[in-house]
């Protein structure tokens, strides 16, 4: 068939992010990001959409970031950004250094707000008060004025880093525990950014993975989130409380091996409501609901639902809280009742994802929906149960595929009878079609009715193929047990037969084309890949990304070990290391014959390039018709423009050569 949505239309689509509304719920700040004029990367706007349903209108332009919309008490829009500074020493690295800035209310340019020397991580204004808090970081024992210059110094210094514990690397960067380094502070101001006092002058390495922060809308408190190691090693993320008025701070008393985020202040600044969960290798860690008051007690809210709720706001009468979850295959929103631990859908079961959720002072809430057909859009919605949501003015550029493509829910028995969760998505008409069996990540996560801007299913069912997105075990959406099925060392066990019981499943439907099925994944859905190709022939190729192909190694490789000895249901890996290895795929090397593409970014630290680079060389040593394609400028996931187009070409391209 015509191919009707290509790799180059996908990167030229606009991408809806976070948004925000004004005080008086008339509009929507919205971030936008586009593809830079040279094609070389992603910048970001600001856009105004009015929940009328009126026009969109752009309020910034050019090629800076401009992002984390947030209105300050006064109606003025806040924000993130990296353009041209109005600095009073600017240097050569001024145009990468992000600040806060504004756009008054009345209208006119934007004006820079802050001037932190190292740039502004995040920050929130308080919703109803001459209040604000931002995280930077800081050098320490340097002056604010010889900041910059000291810290252009440090980059021609030595480049030895000194560690005393792990974790040693985030993601795609090294950390550091060097006293002299930067490391990012709390910083709290009136709303103009004056009057800046640093809250946490001692701080370290506590807040170098992405601490989270929120601000009571009266501007008296401050939440954050605090890190520490754990008994286990593993980082415990705490609540801290700061009372601006007073000067003082709590942190708020929890278990071992425990940690507590994604914390909301409720609209009068007495309640927090924070998601919990502790962690041990015998268990799969369950996220409980919790609503805390100002002295750190909490209570659990719908225990007993047995879904992650990710709260995402309160009501405006502080008496309910939305929260979306994973809920077999789609991201519903959910109305929480505080008094009785009611749970109560409020958007239909199985209609798409939605994310950025946002009460409106007029009732109801804004948020962004997105669907394995169309691209995440904002639209509004009433707050009462079962009511449709109302679409805004379009942003992407995306017109949505139902005219050429369709998904269908699908249940499979698995092997224990277990129901397995999947979609199809597939060309309109009758096939039959060749399949593309793609394994999501995690292992804990889940393929939902929802837009992925690096998996997107539409670019292949443009070339003709179905795509299918299994649930298997591990996946969240369907209970806790179903999650622990994947916890501990048993990856290659009833989530790889799951996934065959599904694929023997759809080899008996017509519209699937006999014999022509390949499988791919990426990170866990790497791994599976792998292991597939270690375990049966049945599939024309295989497609591994950003894979797993050992396990007693990878413990000392992966940027969160401790994490992994978790995961693996707290084996030895140094005093066993063959019963470690057992659904390591490289101990069963000699049995892969299939086909294999393999796709890496050098800066990956989750699942280091080494990974790759292994299962490469066993599979040319086997004699296995195999290519490896590297991104040394990407990490775990591929994201500037170009590499995309080049990670879509070598994958399809591949899968095309191979499938007839």
């Amino acid at each position: 068939m015509e191919a009707r949505y290509t790799v180059e239309d996908h990167i030229r689509l606009r991408r809806v992010g976070a948004i925000a509304p004004s005080p008086d719920g008339r509009w929507l700040a919205v971030a936008v990001q586009r593809l830079s004029q040279d094609g070389n990367e992603y910048v970001s706007d600001l856009w105004k959409l009015p929940t009328d349903g009126g026009p969109a209108v752009q309020l910034t332009r050019g090629d800076s970031r401009d992002t984390a919309p947030c209105f300050r008490n006064d109606g003025a829009l806040g924000f993130l950004s990296n353009r041209a500074p109005n600095e009073r020493k600017p240097d050569e690295g001024a145009a990468e250094r992000m600040q806060v800035w504004l756009l008054p209310a009345q209208g006119g340019e934007a004006v820079q707000l802050t001037d932190e020397p190292l740039g502004v991580e995040a920050f929130r204004f308080a919703a109803g008060a001459d209040r604000m808090a931002w995280f930077a970081p800081v050098l320490p024992g340097v002056p604010q004025e010889q900041q910059r210059e000291t810290a252009a110094a440090q980059k021609k210094g030595s480049s030895a880093r000194r560690f005393l514990r792990q974790p040693v690397r985030h993601w795609d960067h090294w950390l550091h525990q060097d006293s002299h380094r930067a490391s990012t502070h709390l910083f709290a101001a009136r709303a103009d950014a004056t009057g800046r006092t640093d809250l946490t002058p001692e701080a370290g390495p506590e807040f170098a993975i992405e601490p989270e922060l929120d601000l009571a809308r009266d501007g008296r408190h401050l939440l954050a989130t605090w890190a520490t190691p754990g008994q286990d090693r593993e980082q415990d993320q705490h609540l801290v409380l700061f009372d601006l008025e007073r000067g003082t701070r709590t942190q708020f008393p929890q278990a071992a091996c425990t940690s507590t985020g994604t914390a909301l202040f409720s609209p009068d600044g007495q309640r927090i409501a924070a998601v919990r969960s502790t962690r041990s290798a015998a268990r799969a860690y369950r996220p409980t609901l919790y609503v805390f008051d100002l002295q750190g007690q909490g209570q659990p809210v719908a225990a007993s639902w047995d879904r992650w709720p990710h709260p995402v706001a309160w009501t405006t009468a502080g008496d309910a809280l939305w929260v979306t979850a994973d809920d077999e295959g789609s991201v519903p929103v959910f109305q929480i009742d505080l008094a009785s631990g009611a749970v109560q859908p409020l958007t239909p079961a199985g209609e798409g994802s939605h994310a950025e959720v946002h009460a409106l002072p007029q009732g109801g809430f804004a948020c962004v929906h997105s669907s394995l057909l169309d691209a995440p859009e904002c639209h509004l919605h009433s707050g009462r149960p079962g009511e449709a949501l109302r679409p805004l003015a379009r942003l992407s550029g995306f017109t949505p595929a139902h005219a050429w493509a369709q998904t269908e829910s699908v249940s499979v028995p698995s092997t224990d009878g277990q129901a397995i969760q999947g979609w199809i998505t597939r060309p309109r008409g009758d096939g039959p079609h060749p399949v593309l069996l793609w394994i999501h990540g995690g292992p804990i996560g889940m393929s939902g009715d929802g837009w992925h801007w690096r998996w997107n299913a539409l670019l292949a069912v443009a070339q003709g193929y179905a795509v299918v997105q299994p649930n298997p075990r591990g996946s969240t959406g369907f209970g806790q047990e179903f999650v622990q099925g994947i916890w501990g060392n048993v990856w290659g066990e009833q989530c790889f037969r799951d996934l065959m019981a599904f694929t023997d499943a759809l080899e008996k439907r017509p519209d699937v084309a006999p014999g022509r099925i390949m499988a791919m994944g990426g990170s866990f859905g790497g791994y599976m890949t792998n292991w597939i190709g270690t375990q049966t022939q049945r599939f024309r190729c295989l497609v591994t990304h950003a894979s797993i192909v050992t396990m007693a190694n990878f413990t000392g490789t992966t940027d969160h070990p401790a994490w992994w000895y978790l995961e693996m249901g707290g084996e030895d890996p140094y005093a066993e290391p063959d019963r470690y290895d057992r659904n390591a795929p490289i101990r069963h090397i000699r049995h892969w014959k299939t086909p294999t593409l393999i796709l890496h970014g050098e800066k990956d630290y989750r699942c280091p390039i080494g990974e790759g680079l292994i299962l490469f060389e066993a599979l040319q040593y086997h004699g296995v018709e195999s290519e490896l394609v590297v991104f040394p400028d990407e990490n775990h996931w591929i994201l500037k423009p170009r590499n995309v187009v080049a990670w879509y070409e070598a994958a399809l391209g591949f899968i095309a050569r191979h499938m007839g």
